[in-house]
């Protein structure tokens, strides 16, 4: 999907050397067995997917880490954060969650709208790439029956809890949001559909100068914003995590209004 590394990648001793940097390899079922301290780790991403609460997140720091982050969502109460819309909240908590890709995406999005003009309510709709816990052809799911069907066969609806996690780490617009996920055959990119009503009138090209302010000013970095005939795979490789297109949204009154905005759901979540 994003083409081969440019570096070196070698073996030696059962540890990887990736551009002359020992990394260490390990294979165990338990976090508490993973010696962080004997490599003197800080930080420990953790990407698995299956340690998502503080019970078993703290079993990282038990084995000699000193903080955690969760690459997903919690499942409990341990704190989430997305950059650029609530880092700045952060009291040093040793466990945190970096919330999903969909959230990263439209957290910054809703922060704008909400911070120029007020959220009343929302529902989002995300038309997300395929990911790794799809099946390739038609097959049973833990999860739900739409879920065990073929990826590059079907448009999957699915649920999401990206919308409601935004009301986490934007308490004020807790509750006022929620949505749903179209899975897609594609490999990487997604994008995020959000529809709105205002509290304050605004004209669709004053909430995209607003965008277009806030790429520049406070979410630089984090927010972009275009006004190009894009498609998806021109987001490939998007280290922000949420692009704004200015073209795809439209308004049906100054206060009921759609908005768009792209993710690389691989690389720009993980940068």
């Amino acid at each position: 999907t994003h083409g081969r590394f440019n570096g070196t990648v070698e073996v030696e001793g059962g540890n990887l050397i990736v551009n002359g940097k020992t990394v260490r390899v390990t294979a165990e079922r338990n976090p508490e067995d993973l010696k962080w301290d004997a490599i003197e780790v800080d930080v420990v991403a953790e990407a698995t997917g299956l340690f998502l609460t503080d019970e078993t997140a703290r079993k990282h720091i038990t084995a000699g880490a000193k903080k955690v982050v969760l690459t997903g969502p919690s499942k409990d109460a341990t704190p989430m954060f997305v950059m650029g819309v609530n880092d700045s909240t952060y009291a040093g908590q040793d466990i945190v969650s970096n919330a999903s890709c969909t959230t990263n995406c439209l957290a910054p999005v809703a922060k704008v709208l909400n911070d120029k003009f007020g959220i009343e309510s929302g529902l989002m709709t995300t038309v997300h790439a395929t990911t790794a816990t799809q099946k390739t052809v038609d097959g049973p799911s833990a999860k739900d029956w739409r879920g065990g069907r073929g990826a590059s066969q079907n448009i999957i609806p699915s649920s999401t809890g990206a919308a409601k996690a935004v009301g986490v780490v934007l308490p004020e617009l807790n509750g006022l949001l929620t949505g749903m996920a179209f899975r897609v055959p594609t490999a990487n990119v997604s994008v995020v559909d959000l529809t709105v009503n205002l509290k304050t009138a605004a004209s669709y090209e004053a909430i995209c100068a607003a965008m277009k302010e806030a790429s520049e000013g406070e979410l630089k970095g984090v927010l972009g914003y275009t006004e190009d005939q894009v498609v998806s795979q021109d987001f490939i490789g998007e280290v922000q995590t949420s692009v704004f297109d200015a073209k795809a949204g439209v308004a049906l009154t100054d206060k009921f209004v759609k908005v768009v905005s792209w993710y690389d759901n691989d690389l720009g979540y993980s940068r």
